[in-house]
């Protein structure tokens, strides 16, 4: 792994493959090593250079040390319809990402964003559409309020698995995935996945700011139609956190996107998904070239 200087702060970034470049974009208060290494390298093999890192505030990448509400206060304000305040929004880690590109030398990218990450991405593709070949927006929303909410109940319990004790923190993250995940949650890989992380960075006070560059974002239904770019919108029909609702409105509001919906999938990524998954990715990479 390696750490670049852009946009005014330092990314920690990997690259793996040659090729066209796709690059992976994690969510809310996930490491670049969410991605499991297999999905990775299968998408080397199908022939991509896949670049992935840690968004601002996450992982290796720097810490923006501003205060701001805590993850229970900001889901109280966002469940009450009041703003949050936020030291940065997702447009700034577009650009970050855009920024990353420039350093790489990337003139065009694929994009595959999950949750957060997605956002970022669908960001990314109007604002910059000559940036990129094609979108893969995986379970995640317009901005717009009224659809991809989760349950009222699994934001009250998620106020205590995410800002967990050093001894608590991986089977958290297990109890975690359990209430947002799909039947199909392999409760031994998220344990691995989790020590990995913790192990790697334990400080989650940028879960917090993340959180309110969501929550303080606009929304980018209106800015998604002007996305030119083949776009493949993903989403579980178990997803608690982020409701199917926001994939089915993230593919009508992009012109000419395809609409991928597991019954199984939860807001997680099953192992055993991933083979369509991966196919519809590199279908969707391969329309309009």
């Amino acid at each position: 792994m390696t750490q670049i200087r852009v946009n005014g702060i330092s990314l920690e970034y990997e690259s793996r493959g040659e090729g066209e470049a796709m690059l992976l974009i994690m969510g809310l208060g996930a490491q670049m090593t969410a991605w499991p290494d297999e999905f990775i390298n299968e998408l080397v093999a199908r022939g991509f250079r896949v670049i992935w890192f840690d968004n601002r505030d996450s992982g290796l990448s720097s810490k923006i040390n501003v205060p701001v509400p805590s993850v229970p206060r900001q889901i109280a304000s966002q469940l009450a319809g009041r703003k949050t305040k936020a030291p940065y929004v997702i447009a700034d880690m577009a650009a970050d990402t855009i920024a990353l590109l420039d350093a790489l030398q990337v003139d065009r990218a694929h994009l595959v964003g999950v949750s957060m990450g997605a956002m970022i991405a669908q960001t990314m593709a109007f604002a910059h559409p000559e940036r990129v070949r094609s979108l893969a927006s995986i379970m995640s929303n317009t901005g717009d309020k009224r659809h991809g909410l989760a349950d009222v109940r699994i934001l009250r319990r998620l106020n205590m698995l995410m800002d967990p004790s050093p001894d608590q923190a991986v089977e958290g993250q297990v109890t975690l995935f359990n209430l947002i995940g799909g039947p199909l949650v392999d409760d031994d890989e998220v344990r691995r996945s989790a020590t990995l992380a913790f192990e790697r960075d334990f400080d989650r006070s940028g879960v917090d700011r993340q959180l309110a560059a969501v929550i303080a974002s606009p929304d980018r239904t209106e800015r998604l139609g002007d996305i030119t770019a083949p776009t493949l919108v993903i989403h579980g029909l178990s997803d608690s956190l982020v409701s199917y609702s926001g994939g089915i409105a993230t593919a009508k509001a992009i012109p000419g996107a395809r609409l991928l919906m597991f019954p199984d999938m939860g807001h997680d990524l099953p192992r055993s998904l991933w083979p369509e998954m991966i196919d519809a990715i590199i279908v969707n990479s391969q329309r309009n070239t």
